[in-house]
């Protein structure tokens, strides 16, 4: 009954789209504002139906009706509660009605919060917005259906996929899904402020913190499968340059570059144009990671679903939507003449400008070694594969370059700097960096990159606290104040400005924890039986026993290692290496010690003669570092995102 009620909903939910993308047009032909309002409603009935169409999905699961195609293949009787109420979205079809019902829910929620502010805008708004869950609908309803039955169901389904049956997998699609959905609104806004003739900032005042949102969930999407990839896969790191995981690292790119650029745009009416094009390229760069993963084009550990007809579908469809941004960008070019002009290289506009180039730059590098492979093997029979020795060599210049533009953009004034002021703001704390490069060989960074990446550190870390202190004083001694309620006032009185640097010192964590995991990173393979011991760093570990264990719906191998180092407590690490009771191919569970200096990491492998078994042991340096700044990164983007519509300026020179 439920799949019928889902399926129901979804047909409803298509005829609404099509009223959400074709009423509000008829309304601004004819003047009656009547066909507009009933766009709104239909955004609102729409969201509904689809979050009943949803729900029956999911009761679908949880009531184990394998008479449904879409269940029978993604759950089994013995599958845990949560992975059964969470696998809408372990295939193919489950996934793009979620990523519907998202896009419906945020069409919902725009036309409730911006109705009454932006009365030119939200008609067309909502017509963009129906026009793009038009399609998407489509593909649910035509081409990927959810809700198909079988004429003879079986009595127990094949089981979720074993490596999907993870809490890592299960929280990735959905904040990926909402970083991409979440710049379908400042898309629509920006092609709005097109047809309207209002390319001015007002369009970017309406949209900040659906940008924000949209990029916050895109990074927690993003920092959730890298650290699936580091604890399920089980070979010792957290990003492979995967074709997958680049299909969403570009948009999280122009993204950024989108809302450094912005700024500009608000304070000084420039980068109208540009800032068109961020927006545009950054939702194409999200449909075009969902026609990646889902088209069957790629070949992935997190491709789980793959057909290349309906791939056809999203890349015509996406095609579509390229057609009509950039040919209407182009079309209202001549209505987006800037007044005011670069005046100075030595100004936060063109530091920004610079930085933008190298993140634009960086997603080039990017879609170039994700696509490239593509291209060949459709050209021709051969083969080719485009690896971590590509990005390194190519991306990471870039990304030192950003880096280093991060320390300079915040700090350096608005218009035009004077030397003698650049001299007193950065000369000592450029010369601490360069200490610092120049020193990292004596700690242990001999890698060109590694030791530059450690002077960046020093430097943009000095510049953001003394910045930081700097404001502080000055409302110490104005307003009386101690300096932690000065700190306090100051965060609190520009929290836009104070969470970007927030999230800057996030990255700089991140930044010092890829150095030390990927310089410093030491592997052992070897050939253990119980009692043998080995040592690694200042561990050393011995296997005191091999067992079986098993749950619900699998069972496993299981080591015990008694881990010790000089001056701490004994520890027991268990790696397993599990059989799912409905797949023949074993899944890796290693085992992982977490301690802010290190991660102590375990793999079991393959039993080689009787008594003996495989085992890789990693030491990880600084890898906790990675999770701790970008939680600090996404910390910093709410608090930005807690700024009133318009920024605050204060007399301490720390405005936007």
């Amino acid at each position: 009954m439920w799949i019928e009620i889902a399926h129901f909903s979804t047909l409803l939910a298509l005829l609404l789209a099509g009223v959400l993308l074709v009423a509000p047009l008829v309304g601004i032909r004819w003047g009656r504002v009547v066909w507009i309002r009933v766009g709104r409603q239909a955004a609102f009935f729409t969201c509904g139906l689809l979050t009943l169409a949803s729900a029956g999905l999911i009761l679908s699961f949880l009531n184990h009706d394998f008479s449904v195609k879409y269940v029978a293949e993604h759950a089994s009787l013995k599958l845990p509660v949560f992975y059964l109420a969470t696998a809408m979205w372990g295939g193919h079809e489950g996934s793009l009605l979620l990523w519907a019902w998202m896009l419906s829910l945020f069409v919902a929620i725009a036309a409730w919060r911006h109705w009454a502010t932006h009365p030119i805008s939200m008609p067309w708004v909502l017509s963009i917005l129906g026009g793009v869950l038009l399609g998407f609908l489509l593909l649910v309803v035509f081409l990927s259906s959810p809700f198909e039955r079988l004429m003879n169901p079986p009595f127990d389904g094949r089981d979720l996929n074993p490596l999907l049956q993870d809490p890592g997998m299960v929280f990735h699609p959905p904040f990926l899904y909402l970083g991409y959905v979440g710049f379908s609104v400042p898309y629509a806004f920006a092609m709005a402020a097109l047809i309207t003739a209002q390319g001015d900032a007002e369009w970017i005042l309406a949209t900040r913190r659906w940008s924000l949102f949209s990029w916050a969930m895109l990074t927690i999407g993003i920092v959730f499968g890298a650290y699936w990839a580091y604890y399920e896969l089980g070979w010792g790191g957290y990003w492979a340059w995967d074709p997958v995981e680049n299909a969403s690292f570009m948009p999280w790119l122009t993204g950024l570059a989108f809302l450094h650029s912005v700024m500009v745009q608000e304070r000084r009416g420039m980068f109208r144009t540009w800032n068109l094009f961020l927006i545009i390229t950054t939702f194409a760069l999200s449909l075009l990671g969902t026609f990646l993963v889902r088209s069957g084009v790629l070949s992935s550990v997190h491709a789980f679903a793959t057909d290349p007809g309906r791939g056809v579908y999203i890349l015509i469809f996406m095609a579509a939507l390229l057609l009509f941004s950039f040919g209407l960008l182009t079309s209202r070019s001549d209505r987006l003449k800037e007044t005011p002009k670069l005046d100075s290289g030595l100004s936060r506009e063109f530091s920004f400008l610079v930085n933008n180039l190298f993140l634009v730059a960086g997603a080039c590098t990017v879609l170039l070694g994700t696509l490239y492979p593509l291209a060949v093997e459709t050209l021709s029979t051969a083969k080719v594969s485009v690896g971590a020795p590509y990005y390194n060599k190519v991306f990471i210049p870039i990304m030192l370059a950003t880096l280093l533009l991060m320390g300079v953009g915040p700090i350096i004034p608005w218009q035009r700097a004077s030397w003698t002021r650049l001299r007193q703001e950065f000369l000592p704390w450029l010369a601490l960096g360069i200490v610092g490069a120049v020193c990292a060989p004596m700690l242990g960074i001999s890698h060109l990159s590694g030791a530059i990446a450690f002077g960046l550190i020093l430097f943009v870390g000095a510049t953001h606290l003394k910045d930081i202190l700097h404001n502080t004083r000055l409302r110490m001694r104005r307003e009386g104040l101690s300096a932690v309620a000065a700190l306090w006032r100051l965060l609190g009185r520009n929290k836009r400005r104070y969470g970007g640097l927030f999230v800057h010192l996030g990255t700089l964590v991140m930044v010092a924890g890829f150095v030390g995991s990927g310089l410093f990173q030491e592997e052992r393979d070897l050939f253990m039986a119980v009692g043998d011991s080995m040592k690694i760093g200042s561990w050393n570990l011995t296997l005191e026993s091999m067992d079986k264990t098993a749950k619900r719906n699998w069972k496993a191998d299981e080591a015990v290692f008694r881990a010790e180092r000089p001056g701490a407590e004994p520890i027991r690490l268990t790696p397993q290496k599990r059989v799912y009771n409905e797949h023949s191919q074993p899944t890796t569970e290693a085992a992982i010690h977490s301690t802010w200096r290190e991660d102590l990491y375990v793999v079991l492998g393959d039993g080689v003669k009787e008594g003996v078994w495989a085992f890789r042991i990693y030491r990880n340096p600084l890898i906790s570092w990675v999770w701790v700044g970008s939680t600090l990164m996404v910390i910093g983007v709410f608090w930005a995102m807690l700024q009133g519509r318009r920024p605050f300026r204060v007399a301490d020179g720390s405005e936007n």
